[in-house]
């Protein structure tokens, strides 16, 4: 997580380095994803918005919003997949399929928004309820974001609920609040995915 953390950071940084320049952000030739707020490894989701950026063809660039189904639609190319992918991933794959239409073709990917990180918190919390994340959120930052225990928690209870892939069905991760303080297992901190549902219990 922290490593995740300080990724994102230096990303930012050397964004912030590049926009004050008056050289181009994107060379010639070259594919990347630039970064917002959200981190590298963030994999693209149903309803996020991601911005396209076609270095010198401002006709092929685009805003779009990822349908239900997983993909976007882009000028030449038509349909292409983004969901589970990252933004870097994204935009090579972007680029393959434009080498058919353009000579070596520079693309970035902006992720604009996320809307599919969603998280449940429930139980002996302060404020129950779906979260909208960000970025990559732990089990215990869940729970600050919903307001921390109530009086009546059982902190060393606490569980996760996921939802197994193709299977539909669910597993019970188990988090251990005083192992995690402590330092004696700080693993079991897990960083949550989209679906997951935290829980509190009495």
């Amino acid at each position: 997580m922290k490593s995740s953390f300080t990724r994102s950071v230096l990303v930012g940084m050397v964004l912030l380095a590049l926009g004050s320049s008056s050289t181009p952000s994107t060379p010639p030739g070259t594919t990347e994803a630039a970064a917002s707020y959200v981190s590298g490894d963030y994999k693209i989701g149903p309803e996020d918005v991601v911005e396209v950026i076609i270095w010198r063809n401002a006709d092929l660039s685009k805003v779009v919003t990822v349908r239900p189904d997983g993909n976007i639609s882009l000028p030449l190319v038509g349909d292409v997949r983004a969901v589970g992918m990252t933004a870097v991933d994204l935009a090579k794959d972007i680029k393959v399929r434009l080498k058919d239409y353009k000579n070596d073709p520079s693309v970035s990917v902006v992720v604009q928004q996320v809307n599919s990180y969603n998280v449940y918190v429930m139980g002996e919390v302060v404020k129950p309820g779906r979260f909208q994340l960000k970025s990559f959120t732990t089990a215990l930052q869940a729970i600050s974001l919903a307001g921390g225990f109530t009086q009546f928690a059982v902190k060393n209870k606490i569980f996760v609920l996921r939802k197994l892939p193709g299977s539909g069905t669910e597993t019970r991760i188990n988090v251990h609040y005083g192992d995690i303080i402590s330092g004696a297992d700080t693993a079991q901190n897990i960083v949550l995915i989209p679906g997951d549902t935290v829980v509190v219990p009495q």
